[in-house]
């Protein structure tokens, strides 16, 4: 009898513990990574690039199933309902994580169904203010500055409602007092234009979004969300710096697979994907892009969205926002 034939006997009558075999040789075949994305967003153009060093390191190819709609609901039901042998992947975010399951009164997927493999990156939010409009040049003088305004009449844009734009203005105002009126826009580019137009004051947005209008003398950034400051900001203190911890957040995305995935499988996954996250040529391809790599093991990534999801589901649940259903 040969090796293989005994081995594939034994796991057959139980002798081998399947999540052992499994692992072994694992990836042998194409890896599907399925991101709720369109093509040409900058979550997918970052996940093709890994894939490009990840078939370098193991062989493998990944193929990006771009499943955008529903507010990752149709990514997250595709994983789902796919087969736990770590040959899937769901591409997740805050807000399918964190934000969706405070805002929805119930929602098409599980949120707790996924066993998370680690992190992909993280982005932090700017907050931006129209340089006509507002003479602050730090978050201390932006809160006087607003406090010194009639009540309500200080506005704050984000690019959607219910996300994560949204709610750190609601956190903002209950960590400082003020009364920020929030307007939401459907996307990033028209919350830029009417920040630039002065229909808003103050926006919370990608920081490449407004990096080119700061140059241009048209906007100021006040503060970055980021635990550290970001290289293409540096003046730019952050929001902890500015003694509002509170704000210490990125717009995230990391990985996850079926629920009932072998551990062993797990562990390969994350040990494949933070060997390449983790490499010099992405963080370099990754940094003029604010792109922080979170190269984190399972245990870490779990703990990570947890806390999380704790600090928005206080936010929303202060701002009294449901999402429409």
């Amino acid at each position: 009898m040969d090796k293989r034939t005994f081995l594939l006997g034994a796991l057959a009558a139980g002798v081998l513990p399947a999540t052992g075999l499994r692992a072994q040789g694992f990836p042998d075949r194409p890896l599907r990574v399925v991101v709720p994305f369109a093509p040409g967003n900058t979550l997918d153009a970052a996940m093709r690039q890994v894939a490009e060093e990840f078939k370098k390191n193991t062989g493998q190819p990944i193929v990006v199933d771009n499943k955008p709609g529903g507010g990752g609901a149709v990514a997250a039901n595709s994983v789902a309902n796919a087969a736990p042998d770590g040959y899937t992947l769901l591409m997740t975010n805050s807000s399918m994580l964190s934000i969706n399951p405070h805002t929805y009164s119930k929602l098409s997927y599980d949120p707790d169904g996924f066993k998370p493999v680690g992190g992909f990156l993280g982005a932090s939010l700017a907050m931006a203010v129209n340089a006509d409009k507002v003479p602050a040049n730090n978050l201390r003088e932006f809160v006087a500055w607003a406090k010194s305004q009639p009540k309500g009449s200080v506005s704050y844009a984000s690019f959607t409602p219910g996300g994560s734009s949204h709610f750190a203005g609601v956190i903002l105002n209950r960590q400082t007092g003020m009364d920020m009126l929030h307007v939401p826009f459907n996307g990033t580019p028209p919350a830029v234009q009417n920040l630039l137009g002065g229909q808003v004051h103050a926006a919370f947005l990608p920081l490449l979004a407004v990096k080119p209008h700061v140059e241009a003398g048209r906007v100021k950034i006040i503060a970055i969300s980021s635990p550290q400051r970001s290289a293409l900001v540096p003046q730019v203190a952050t929001f902890t710096e500015q003694g509002v911890p509170e704000l210490e957040i990125y717009v995230w995305s990391g990985l996850a697979v079926p629920g009932a995935t072998p551990e062993a499988v797990v562990k390969q996954l994350n040990t494949e994907f933070n060997k390449v996250i983790g490499s010099p040529g992405i963080r370099d391809k990754w940094r003029p892009l604010d792109f922080e790599p979170m190269a984190m093991s399972p245990a870490e990534f779990d703990k990570y969205v947890k806390a999380d999801s704790k600090r928005w589901g206080e936010a929303v649940k202060l701002s009294g926002f449901k999402a429409a259903e």
